[in-house]
C-alpha cells in the first residue's frame, strides 16, 4: 500500500467532502490597471509582478503602481479572459481587476487547489465559449465549482507526489531549452563552415510561391476537406505532420490556389509570430498555403531538406534585416528577405550537412522522438495521475 493510499485509508476511509471553493478559500482581488499605464510602469527590476490578460505578464516597482492591491501570500490566479488557465504563484504579485485569486491559511491548501482547477480546466474553458470575441468566465463559475476536499495530510501527499512531476518535466524542458540553443550555434556553424563563399540570394534556391483562402462563405470549399491547407497557426513544429484546416477538391478546382509538392519549404511572411521568430517549416507531403505563407519548391541544384536548413539557421539575422518597422501585423519585407544572401555548397555537401543536421532537429523538435516526445509522454503521465488522484468518493452526509 502506498503512502497515498495508507493516508486515505486511516484518514478518510468513508469518503471526503464535496464543496464550493469560495466556501472553503479567500478571494483576492486585483488592481485597476489599464494596458496603457502597464507598459509605461514596466521595469525588469521592478519588485512586484504584474499579471494581465492573455500571457502577458510583468514586472514592476510598487510606488509605480496606482492603487495598488498587493498579494505576498501563496495563491491561484484565475486568469480569466482571453486565456483561460490557472497560476500558482508565491512572490509579491497584484493582477488586472477583471481577474481574481484564492488563498488559504496552509500553503498546501492552495497549492491543492491550484492542480485541481489545472485537472479541470476544460470545464472552466467550456463555460467561456460564446462569450464575446475573447473567451471569459464569470466569477460565479470558479466560486460555485465544487472541489473534493480531503484531510491536509492527504492534500500534502497529492501535491508532493504532482509536484515531483512537475519538476521533472520542468528539468527536461530546461535541458531541451539549452539542446535547442546548443543546435541553433552548431548549425549555423555548420553551414558557415561547409562553404567556400558560394553565397546566393533566397530567391534563388528556387520557385516562391503565395497562397490565398478560397471563400470561407462557400461550404463546398471547406467541407470534408482532405487537401492540406497552411496558415500561420501549423508553423509550429519544424516538420509538418498535417494542417488544420483542409479544402475540398472543388475549391483547388475552381479558385487560384495552387497545389504544391511533397518536400516544399514553408515560411511566414506576415503574422503575430514574427514578432519573435521566423518560423521555418518542411513539408514533406503535397500542400496548399494561405496568403500569409511564402512556399519554397527548390531547384534541382538545391536540396529541399538544405532549404529548410540554412533559412533557418539563419532566422534570426533574416528578421532582423528585412522584417518590416511599424503596421499594425507584423511582417517581412519579401524583396529584402529574397535579397538575403546564403551559403549554397555543391549537392554532396549539402547532403552531408542534411544528415548531421537532421538528427540534431530530431533530438531537439521531433514528437515523436528524442527529448520532445519524452517531455509529451511525461506531460501525459502526469496529467493522467493528477485526475487519477484528485477524484474521490463523496462522503455522504
Amino acid at each position: 500500500m502506498s503512502n497515498l493510499e495508507q493516508l486515505i485509508a486511516e484518514l478518510c476511509p468513508d469518503g471526503v467532502e464535496y464543496v464550493k471553493i469560495k466556501d472553503v478559500y479567500t478571494r483576492l482581488k486585483g488592481t485597476p490597471i489599464t494596458a496603457g499605464k502597464m507598459k509605461e510602469i514596466e521595469n525588469p527590476s521592478g519588485d512586484i509582478r504584474i499579471f494581465a490578460g492573455g500571457k502577458t505578464v510583468i514586472s514592476a516597482f510598487e510606488k509605480d503602481i496606482p492603487n495598488a492591491n498587493i498579494t505576498r501570500v501563496p495563491s491561484v490566479l484565475v486568469q480569466s479572459r482571453g486565456v483561460i488557465d490557472a497560476v500558482y504563484y508565491e512572490g509579491a504579485f497584484t493582477f488586472k481587476n477583471e481577474m481574481w485569486a484564492y488563498t488559504a491559511d496552509d500553503k498546501t491548501s492552495v497549492r491543492y487547489l491550484f492542480y485541481v482547477l489545472k485537472s479541470n480546466m476544460h470545464i472552466f474553458r467550456d463555460a467561456a465559449s460564446g462569450m464575446g470575441s475573447l473567451p471569459q468566465i464569470s466569477l460565479k463559475v470558479t466560486e460555485d465549482f465544487i472541489v473534493p476536499l480531503p484531510p491536509l495530510p492527504v492534500q500534502r501527499e497529492i501535491v508532493r507526489i504532482l509536484d515531483n512531476f512537475t519538476e521533472l518535466t520542468a528539468e527536461l524542458t530546461a535541458e531541451l531549452t539549452a539542446r535547442k540553443k546548443q543546435y541553433e550555434y552548431y548549425r549555423l556553424q555548420i553551414v558557415n563552415k561547409a562553404n567556400d563563399n558560394n553565397f546566393v540570394p533566397i530567391r534563388s534556391l528556387g520557385n516562391w510561391t503565395g497562397g490565398s483562402t478560397p471563400s470561407m462563405a462557400e461550404t463546398t470549399y471547406w467541407e470534408n476537406g482532405t487537401i492540406p491547407w497552411v496558415s500561420s497557426k501549423d508553423m509550429k513544429l519544424t516538420t509538418m505532420i498535417d494542417t488544420q484546416d483542409h479544402i475540398s477538391q472543388k475549391a483547388l478546382a475552381e479558385t487560384s490556389i495552387k497545389l504544391l509538392p511533397k518536400n516544399t519549404v514553408a515560411i511566414v511572411a506576415r503574422s503575430g509570430i514574427l514578432k519573435h521568430t521566423l518560423p521555418v517549416v518542411y513539408i514533406p507531403f503535397e500542400t496548399t498555403v494561405n496568403q500569409d505563407i511564402k512556399a519554397l519548391v527548390t531547384v534541382e541544384t538545391v536540396l529541399p531538406k538544405y532549404a529548410y536548413f540554412v533559412i533557418n539557421a539563419f532566422g534570426r539575422d533574416i528578421l532582423k534585416k528585412t522584417k518590416k518597422q511599424g503596421g499594425t501585423v507584423d511582417s517581412l519585407d519579401v524583396n529584402a528577405f529574397m535579397n538575403y544572401q546564403v551559403p549554397v555548397p555543391p549537392l554532396e555537401e549539402q547532403q552531408r550537412i542534411v544528415t548531421i543536421l537532421d538528427r540534431f532537429d530530431a533530438l531537439c523538435n521531433d514528437l515523436t522522438n528524442g527529448l520532445p516526445a519524452e517531455i509529451e509522454a511525461r506531460k501525459k503521465q502526469y496529467e493522467y495521475y493528477r485526475d487519477k488522484l484528485l477524484t474521490f468518493k463523496e462522503k455522504k452526509a
